[in-house]
C-alpha cells in the first residue's frame, strides 16, 4: 500500500521467515502489501481498538520457516498463569539495544481481575486487552509493538495477543505486565473486514 504523507511516499512490505536481521536468511520472503485496514474506532490516546489487518497482494506459501498460526475462538479468555510466548525484535532492556536475533520469552497470562487492580494497571486496562508477565524480570519492550503473544491450546498455536503497550517506568517493571490487544475480542471485526476486503 502506498500512502502519501506530505511530499513523501511510504511503501509497506511484510518480511516473513526472518530470524536474524543481520544475516540474509534462507527462506525469507518479502511480500507486497495491498491494503492496511486499521480499526475504525482506534484511539491512540486511550490505546483502545489497537488492531489492524494487512492484506498482501499475493498468497504466501508455508515453509520450514513460515507457518500460519490460528485465531482463538471469539470471546475466549485464558485463565490466570496460562503459558504464552512473546516474540519480537524489540529492545533487550530498558534503553538498551534493539535485538538482531528474534527474541522469544515465556509470558504467563495475568487475568483481568488481577491486571485491573490499582497497584497493577488499574483503569488503563480494559476487557478487550490481555495482560501477560509482570514478574519484573521478563516482558515485552520498546520495538515489540504489533508483535504476537502466541499460546498453545489443544495442540495448536493461536495468536491471543498483539503487543500494545508497556510501562514508561521500564520494560521489566513488577506488576506492570505487557499489555496486548486481546485478539479473541475482535474475531467478529476480523471476519467482517476479511469478507469486505
Amino acid at each position: 500500500m502506498l500512502m502519501a504523507i506530505g511530499s513523501s511516499t511510504l511503501t509497506y512490505r511484510v518480511v516473513l521467515g526472518e530470524h536474524n536481521l543481520a544475516v540474509e536468511d534462507d527462506g525469507t520472503v518479502v511480500a507486497e502489501v495491498e491494503k492496511i485496514v486499521v480499526h475504525e474506532k482506534w484511539n491512540s490516546f486511550f490505546i483502545i481498538n489497537d488492531i489492524a489487518l494487512i492484506k498482501l497482494t499475493e498468497p504466501v506459501q508455508e515453509s520450514d520457516t513460515i507457518q500460519a498460526a490460528c485465531l482463538p475462538p471469539s470471546g475466549l479468555e485464558l485463565e490466570n498463569d496460562y503459558p504464552c510466548e512473546i516474540t519480537g525484535w524489540g529492545r533487550l532492556s530498558t534503553g538498551g539495544p534493539l535485538a538482531e536475533v528474534l527474541q522469544q520469552a515465556l509470558l504467563p497470562v495475568v487475568d483481568y481481575a488481577t491486571c485491573s487492580q490499582s497497584d497493577w494497571w488499574g483503569g488503563l486496562v480494559r476487557t478487550s486487552m490481555l495482560c501477560a508477565g509482570g514478574d519484573g524480570v521478563v516482558s515485552g519492550c520498546n520495538g515489540d509493538s504489533g508483535g504476537p503473544l502466541s499460546c498453545q491450546r489443544n495442540g495448536l498455536w493461536e495468536v491471543h495477543g498483539i503487543v500494545s503497550f508497556g510501562s514508561s517506568w521500564g520494560c521489566n517493571t513488577a506488576k506492570k505486565p505487557t499489555v496486548f490487544t486481546r485478539v479473541s475480542a475482535y474475531i467478529d471485526w476480523i471476519n467482517e473486514k476479511i469478507s469486505e476486503n
